[in-house]
């Protein structure tokens, strides 16, 4: 592994939460918590903003911010992903999404430790474990994997199915957070969306209906990614109690 991009996608236009890239968290636009908070990895040859709003390109530009104006017609965050990686060649791109302002330098250097132990790895993603309550929300994503971590499949349903009641049945939610490789991003670009991930709306099945392996690493980080005012108000709250300021350029 050479080479590491990292790659914010943001796009101003949201059916939960309008405008959700620039909204203030501690009085400071929500982009640049998780691009400040990711800067602060030294692993990156390269870390920018993918958008289609100009006012998004806009506030990069007041805060010294890379960006890349994207294709409007994106439907997802990878596909804005792989139209810089068109442009920026890397070995590794990481894909931190624009709504992640509690990213940390641990959670970076967990998805890039799988492709500096092995070179046949293809994307790499996080979990964190969660209570049986929690994996009743379907907003938290779950997670099942095999003995050596590899993803069997995500799930907006609890899973596993704890058909006994025995409480045994462990749950992880899958942290919105993706390293790939070059070679499994221009796999994944050649590919319709798959009956699984249109069913679960989750793109990352994709991968793994086409034989695309997941390799999965736990961490004991979790994060709120912002869909929705509430989640505002909880990562506010967050960074109140833990004392956590936007960090410095």
């Amino acid at each position: 592994m050479s080479k590491v991009v990292g790659v914010i996608p943001a796009r101003l236009q949201s059916t939960r939460l309008a405008r959700k890239a620039l909204r203030l968290i501690d009085g400071q636009p929500m982009i640049v918590w998780v691009y400040r908070r990711a800067r602060q990895s030294a692993r990156f040859d390269r870390l920018l903003v993918a958008t289609d709003s100009e006012e998004v390109a806009a506030c990069c530009r007041q805060f010294q911010i890379p960006a890349q104006m994207t294709s409007s017609s994106h439907r997802s965050g990878t596909d804005r992903l792989i139209e810089v990686a068109s442009r920026e060649p890397a070995d590794v791109y990481i894909n931190l999404q624009g709504d992640e302002p509690m990213v940390t330098q641990a959670h970076i250097e967990l998805l890039l430790e799988p492709f500096r132990q092995a070179s046949s790895v293809a994307v790499t993603t996080l979990k964190v474990a969660i209570s049986p309550e929690e994996a009743q929300n379907p907003n938290n994503v779950k997670v099942v994997t095999d003995a050596a971590g590899h993803a069997l499949y995500f799930s907006r349903w609890p899973i596993p199915y704890d058909r006994d009641g025995s409480g045994q049945a462990r749950y992880f939610k899958h942290l919105g957070l993706y390293g790939y490789s070059r070679g499994a991003l221009e796999a994944f670009s050649g590919l319709p969306p798959s009956r699984l991930e249109v069913a679960e709306q989750l793109e990352q099945l994709r991968f793994l209906e086409n034989g695309i392996p997941i390799t999965l690493t736990e961490t004991c980080e979790d994060t709120i990614g912002v869909d929705a005012e509430e989640d505002l108000k909880r990562v506010e709250e967050f960074f109140r109690r833990t004392g956590q300021t936007l960090p410095e350029a």
